[in-house]
């Protein structure tokens, strides 16, 4: 499910650019200029939030969690699997969902092309949901994916990194996530998305570095990045009123944006 929460958005729908905006060359570079200033401050501020980042304290990972995975019972500790670094994405999943979240699934689409880069360096990335494992296996074939996926049912790993929720903490009208109340949530919100991050040291000792949820996580749809380069920019509507599985697309959409009402 799509909400607010989950895209960090209000508005419904971002309109369509003017179809033309032709200037002379001369005002298209004076306008692409002052576009740079921008990105490179940008890229500026984005080099001083990864410092400030990698600068966080550390939490230690006192409670033990086993997952179901297509090998067996796995520790969290075996996620690393030989690496000291470990991401997990919370990939929303419940247990009575027929399919994975389109959003989760957008995300999902970037992470085997960079396990070689990730895992030749000393990183490791799992997804993590709370549906039986039958049902992950089953989804992850559907889409063509081969990172490694694991079930969390049986265990408190959602709850504790506050990615899920009890019908009992919803009917209680508050759930915390991104670090904040959330009122009145929807009872049907057992699932957000999400990212944690862990480090494991020499001794096995289990460190939990970091996590984002809501617009946070936008670092793995890549394809958002393109978009934003596109004309017609992207839009700000939830992922679910736009963006499909990628085997659920029936023709290629060449008349409006992504961005279109229609």
């Amino acid at each position: 499910m799509q909400t607010n929460a989950t895209t960090g958005f209000k508005d419904e729908l971002v309109k369509p650019s003017p179809a033309s905006r032709a200037v002379s060359h001369t005002d298209w570079l004076i306008a692409r200029k002052k576009l740079l200033l921008k990105e490179k401050e940008l890229t500026r501020l984005q080099d001083e939030v990864a410092r400030a980042r990698a600068a966080m304290p550390w939490e230690k990972v006192e409670k033990a969690y086993t997952f179901n995975s297509p090998d067996g019972p796995v520790t969290l500790a075996d996620l690393f699997d030989g690496r000291r670094q470990l991401i997990v994405q919370h990939f929303m999943f419940g247990p009575d969902d027929a399919e994975g979240c389109p959003g989760c699934s957008l995300s999902a689409d970037s992470i085997d092309g960079a396990l070689p880069h990730l895992e030749n360096n000393d990183v490791s990335v799992v997804a993590v949901s709370r549906a039986p494992l039958a049902k992950l296996n089953a989804y992850k074939k559907r889409m063509g994916w081969h990172f490694n996926w694991v079930s969390s049912e049986n265990n408190d790993f959602n709850y504790d990194y506050n990615v899920s929720w009890t019908k009992a903490d919803l009917a209680k009208g508050y759930i915390t996530y991104n670090y904040a109340a959330i009122e009145n949530p929807s009872t049907e919100t057992e699932d957000l998305p999400g990212v944690s991050v862990f480090y494991k040291d020499e001794n096995g000792d289990i460190y939990h570095t970091y996590s984002t949820f809501a617009r946070g996580g936008e670092f793995q749809a890549v394809a958002l990045r393109y978009f934003e380069i596109a004309p017609l920019g992207r839009s700000l509507a939830p992922f679910d009123q736009w963006i499909r599985r990628h085997d659920s697309y029936t023709t290629p959409n060449t008349t409006a944006s992504c961005c279109s009402s229609k």
